[in-house]
């Protein structure tokens, strides 16, 4: 028994009980044959770069740590370098036009917050205005990273960060508060958690997907959320069950592969078609606007299935 615990020990290299150099000599010779026989003398030969608890020199550590699939391999203390959150030429005036867009970016976060504080006191049109404000401001700053040159991993990132706090949790709250009293309380939480799992969801995708520079996969955060702060602005005269079911059906949408068009291909659509829509809203703007919605959804499964028969 003595000379097996001893053993395991050794194989384990865990310190239990009495140090080693407290065992008894015939311990230390019972110990010195194992280490003979099953080849451990290695682990304690004094080599540079020895770890003084273990007796193991570097490589020996190496061998015997657990490999994670999910982390990367530590990399060197020489090789870890600060990015900077600027690429490029980091001169006062592109400095200036990197702190104008990244205002624009935060204007967009402060302006979802304030919608939330609205809808908090009851607000619920001015805090619709305000997430409309939100998609012009978000649609501003990647216009101008584009046009000044000064777009960046550090601005993708905190663009998507904004957008989950506008878009992923303003607007649900502001639909939540405008659907008071209409629907059942538990229904109107659980369509609004979708929006917020599901835009979640479609900023993280988006994150880590290749670009199309002609379809979106799913509807974007931006347009969804500017579709319910509409419908909550205008006060769309639908029954409260089929506002739930829709904000569902939009939440979903996010999440789906369907394509839909971008703005850049919209625009150059026949100017007729773009003067419909005016005539539309002259006449009956909700009706217009709820057509609009419709139409952009079930666009996104007829090009499914166009692209899938094509192919």
């Amino acid at each position: 028994m003595r000379r097996s615990s001893t053993f395991a020990r050794q194989v384990l290299l865990v310190r239990v009980g009495r140090r080693d150099g407290d065992l008894h000599p015939t311990e230390h010779r019972y110990a010195d044959r194992q280490r003979r026989r099953y080849g451990l003398d290695r682990l304690s030969r004094p080599t540079l770069g020895v770890d003084p608890t273990l007796g193991l020199d570097r490589a020996d550590i190496e061998a015997v740590m657990p490999v994670s699939p999910a982390m990367p391999p530590m990399a060197q203390a020489d090789e870890i370098r600060p990015i900077p959150l600027l690429p490029g030429e980091r001169t006062m005036a592109r400095r200036l036009k990197f702190g104008l867009v990244n205002a624009c970016t935060l204007a967009s976060l402060m302006l979802g917050m304030l919608a939330i504080f609205l809808a908090m006191q009851g607000e619920v049109r001015m805090a619709a205005f305000c997430l409309i404000a939100c998609v012009g401001f978000d649609g501003l700053d990647g216009a101008l990273a584009r046009r000044l040159g000064v777009a960046s991993p550090f601005g993708a990132q905190m663009d998507s960060l904004a957008d989950m706090c506008s878009f992923g949790l303003a607007a649900p709250v502001v639909v939540y508060a405008s659907l008071a009293g209409s629907v059942s309380t538990a229904a109107a939480a659980v369509a609004c958690a979708l929006v917020a799992a599901c835009a979640a969801i479609r900023l993280a995708r988006f994150n880590v997907s290749p670009k199309d520079g002609r379809f979106f996969c799913g509807v974007p955060t931006t347009m969804a959320a500017a579709v319910l702060a509409v419908t909550v602005a205008i006060g769309l005269p639908v029954p409260g069950a089929v506002l739930v079911a829709g904000v569902a059906l939009l939440a979903f949408a996010m999440v789906s592969s369907f394509p839909y068009a971008k703005l850049a291909r919209l625009v150059k659509l026949p100017p007729w078609l773009w003067l419909a829509p005016v005539i539309g809203a002259l006449v009956d703007i909700r009706l217009t606007f709820a057509l609009i919605v419709v139409g952009y959804l079930v666009s996104g499964p007829v090009l499914w299935l166009r692209q899938r028969r094509t192919v």
